[in-house]
């Protein structure tokens, strides 16, 4: 059973050993991501110049539950637009918010703007 949704962000802390990884590394292996996120962190790593293989390999090492972005997580991403306007928030973040809020679980995250959101899920901001 999962017990954290994770941010890009959040993943991207413990991949690239930034500050916060250490809260992460906590719940890493008990943590569920949106699709829509971990297509985010594949794009941060091949940004990086890093190649397909390595991205499979380092991410599957983690053995990360990953949901998918199906109609229903959709419609929750979308109903969360306006609580999340103000603050800029993407569909990838809106995308962690909802299934956080579908799994009743925290929300990992490295952006501090979300300590600040009032959208119906505790949010852990690392760093």
């Amino acid at each position: 059973m999962s017990e954290a949704v994770l941010d890009a962000s959040a993943l991207l802390a413990v991949l690239e050993d930034e500050p916060g990884a250490d809260k992460v590394l906590e719940v890493l292996y008990d943590a569920t991501m949106s699709a829509v996120n971990l297509s985010e962190v594949v794009a941060k790593l091949r940004q990086e110049r890093h190649d397909e293989h390595a991205i499979r390999s380092a991410l599957g090492r983690l053995a990360l539950t990953v949901a998918p972005f199906d109609e229903d997580q959709a419609y929750r991403a979308g109903l969360l637009r306006s609580a999340t306007n103000s603050l800029g928030l993407s569909l990838g973040d809106r995308a962690c918010l909802a299934l956080a809020k579908s799994l009743d679980l925290p929300a990992y995250t490295a952006d501090r703007s979300w300590g600040t959101l009032r959208a119906g899920v505790k949010v852990v901001v690392i760093r």
